[in-house]
C-alpha cells in the first residue's frame, strides 16, 4: 500500500498495490497490522456501512460529536465519488479547511478520515456503491452536520448539469459558522 497525507493532518489517501493478470485482479483492501503501522496509530473498526447511490446523490456533511466521534475508512467498490472531509478539530491548524478527492472503482484509492472531521460524498455515477468503517458506533444523538454548500468553506462540488439529490435532513444542517463543536 502506498500512503499520503492530504492537506489535513491525520487524513491520509491510501492506494492499495492491485495485482492483475490473465484473470482479473487482486488487491488487498484492509490488513489492521498494515494499516495500523502505516497510518501511525491503533484503530479499532467496529462497524462497516455500505450505501447505494444513484448519479448526483449528495450525502453529508456528516459527523457525530465528542465521545462519539468516529474516524473511518471510506472506498468505493461501484462507480465513483467526490469525497469531502471537513476538518472540525478546533485546535488543529486547518481548522474550517476541506479536502476532496476523486474515489473510483477504477482507481481503489481509499481515504482515512480521522475523528473530528465532517465527511460526504457525490455520487459521479448512477449504482455507485460506497463503503467504509467506523471506529465508533452510530449514535442517533450525537449526529450532526454541515449544509453541502455553506459559503465558508466554499466547497466546489462537481457540477453535473443536474441538480443534486439530498434527503430532507440533509437539507436542513446549518452552516458551518452556527455549528457548536
Amino acid at each position: 500500500m502506498k500512503v499520503t497525507e492530504s492537506n489535513l493532518k491525520g487524513c491520509f489517501i491510501i492506494q492499495p498495490h492491485i495485482f492483475k493478470d490473465e484473470r482479473g485482479s487482486f488487491f488487498e483492501s484492509f490488513n489492521q497490522k498494515v494499516f495500523e503501522e502505516l497510518i501511525g496509530q491503533k484503530i479499532n473498526f467496529v462497524q462497516d456501512n455500505q450505501s447505494q447511490s444513484s448519479k448526483g446523490v449528495l450525502r453529508g456533511l456528516h459527523f457525530q460529536h465528542r465521545e462519539f466521534a468516529q474516524a473511518k475508512l471510506v472506498r468505493v467498490i461501484k462507480g465513483s465519488v467526490q469525497d469531502v472531509v471537513v476538518d472540525l478539530r478546533e485546535n488543529s491548524r486547518t481548522f474550517g479547511q476541506h479536502f476532496s478527492i476523486e474515489l473510483s472503482e477504477k482507481n481503489n484509492t481509499q481515504l482515512f478520515i480521522p475523528r473530528g472531521f465532517a465527511h460526504g460524498f457525490l455520487a459521479l455515477e448512477d449504482d455507485t456503491i460506497f463503503s467504509y468503517k467506523c471506529d465508533n458506533f452510530y449514535n442517533n444523538e450525537s449526529e450532526s452536520g454541515i449544509i453541502y454548500d455553506d459559503q465558508t468553506l466554499s466547497i466546489s462540488w462537481n457540477d453535473l448539469g443536474t441538480s443534486y439529490k439530498l434527503s430532507e435532513k440533509d437539507i436542513m444542517l446549518p452552516k458551518f459558522e452556527d455549528l457548536k463543536l
